[in-house]
């Protein structure tokens, strides 16, 4: 248990790191744009530049562990698209994260409405999957939409969302 809590620590510091000096791969760039439709790719590149350094992690580790599936790897590219609807800023971040830890129900609760006020951070948190799975259908992609849809949910049925989670985790 200590183990893997020093994990996740460490995880999370250097997704704080990676979050504050976001720098996006340029290599892993022009694979995504290859992979991406012209309206997708107008998608990913509206995003923060953290989340588009997110993403292509994402989508580095689902093709080194061997993953080709379009649908998959444009979910990895653009799981966190929604975020670019209303941006996070690094401190709700954090709170995000302290909140989920310690009362995991309240910030559940917390994330419904609007995202005003001090609810902003979580509503971001919990409903940024649907708001990123609209734009991502709306520009012509909606298995890759399904994906995103459910890329926090706590117990998917479907197997890509699952290795979508694992991958999420890693990066």
């Amino acid at each position: 248990m200590a183990q893997r809590a020093a994990f996740r620590l460490k995880y999370r510091l250097r997704q704080f790191w990676e979050a504050w000096h976001p720098r996006p791969d340029p290599q892993a760039l022009a694979e995504a744009q290859s992979l991406l439709s012209p309206a997708l790719w107008r998608l990913f590149s509206a995003m923060p530049l953290a989340e588009q350094a997110h993403g292509l992690r994402v989508f580095g580790i689902l093709r080194a562990a061997g993953h080709t599936d379009p649908d998959l790897l444009t979910a990895a590219l653009l799981h966190d698209v929604g975020k670019a609807r209303c941006r996070p800023h690094l401190w709700e971040r954090v709170v995000v994260v302290l909140a989920g830890w310690c009362c995991p129900r309240a910030w559940l609760r917390w994330g419904k409405g609007k995202p005003q006020g001090w609810r902003r951070p979580f509503v971001i948190a919990v409903q940024h999957p649907r708001w990123g799975a609209a734009l991502v259908a709306a520009a012509g992609a909606p298995r890759a939409a399904a994906l995103i849809r459910e890329h926090h949910a706590p117990a998917p049925a479907d197997p890509l969302v699952r290795v979508l989670q694992w991958a999420d985790e890693q990066a």
